[in-house]
């Protein structure tokens, strides 16, 4: 489902649906902030807890930012695992994940994606999770998407947003895109990582860098080279991700000319049906048939060899700041 437009405005931007919505968002606001405070003696684990998480609903970039930490820590000689919910798995866990076993159906599609970079846990009961992961021997655990989870403690917390949209509003569900308050989760985070190019980075800086006061980061989505020639191929994409537009904006910059794009839900299901009907669609006019790289992993074997993808990494110019943040968790390995 398509958050409604007004979720991204400007928060000076005139009140109107979202004014109406706030006595909704501050019930949000207050069961997220009573579900935190009363969660008493957060399991500890005995290896490091680094977390990823955002404040927004839906997705900011934190998968790519998991494989990013995954990659720099491994050239450090550290190896992660990581802990997730497993969101659209019908598995609760905890249940370490294997490929050859598991589908998306099984785990998630993220988690999926995550195995091919290291271990993955998926458990309901993030401590449970945890805990298991530590029993398997895990050095480092990087808890995806857990940042409002009060049943872990954290060693270091870093809050993932898009710099095109920052936080949105500034508003709580429903209405904004807001899990809880900026101030009151900006708290807790010892990292904030925003994720964009230089003009969507001076735009984040300018609406909410005043409320940022630990380290802050700045990192961009880059395509892989892969070899592939995308100049002038012309495609029918289809993405399932938190801002599919950016998919499809990618595409063009690599060169393609996208005809037809498709957007889906973030993690939604890819029936037969469904792929039929855009095969069908892109056969007609002579496309090519190109998702993401997190929409992949759910796709029917059939059509492994029959749609491109388009993987992304995340970019850091400078990891000094990141490196700082980790270096008193490292140095306890």
């Amino acid at each position: 489902m398509k958050p409604p437009a007004f979720w991204h405005n400007l928060p000076t931007a005139p009140g109107g649906a979202a004014r109406l919505l706030s006595p909704f968002s501050a019930l949000y606001a207050a069961a997220t902030a009573r579900r935190i405070a009363k969660a008493t003696a957060p399991h500890r684990a005995g290896i490091p807890v680094i977390c990823v998480g955002n404040l927004n609903a839906g997705g900011t970039g934190k998968t790519p930012t998991v494989i990013a930490i995954i990659q720099h820590l491994a050239a450090s000689g550290f190896t992660a695992t990581v802990v997730t919910r497993g969101y659209g798995g019908s598995l609760t866990g905890p249940v370490r994940v294997e490929p050859k076993h598991h589908s998306a159906g099984d785990v998630g599609d993220e988690p999926i994606l995550l195995s091919a970079f290291a271990p993955v846990w998926v458990a309901r009961d993030r401590a449970q999770g945890v805990v298991a992961a530590e029993a398997d021997g895990a050095q480092i655990i990087l808890l995806d998407d857990g940042f409002q989870n009060p049943h872990v403690s954290k060693d270091l917390s870093i809050v993932v947003v898009d710099a095109a949209r920052g936080f949105g509003n500034g508003r709580v569900l429903p209405a904004g895109p807001l899990r809880e308050p900026v101030a009151v989760g900006l708290a807790r985070a010892d990292l904030v990582l925003s994720i964009g190019n230089d003009a969507e980075q001076n735009l984040f800086q300018t609406m909410w860098g005043s409320m940022i006061a630990c380290p802050q980061v700045s990192a961009r989505l880059t395509p892989l080279q892969t070899g592939m020639d995308w100049d002038k191929l012309r495609v029918l994409a289809f993405a399932g991700i938190g801002t599919p537009e950016k998919f499809f904006q990618t595409l063009r910059d690599l060169g393609a000319e996208v005809v037809r794009a498709v957007p889906l839900s973030d993690h939604q299901s890819l029936p037969i049906a469904l792929l039929h009907r855009m095969e069908a669609e892109a056969k007609a006019v002579g496309l090519q048939l190109v998702t993401t790289e997190k929409d992949a992993v759910r796709l029917p074997d059939a059509y492994r060899q029959r749609v491109l993808t388009v993987p992304v990494r995340l970019t850091l110019p400078d990891w000094s700041k990141v490196d700082a943040a980790l270096q008193p968790i490292l140095s306890r390995v």
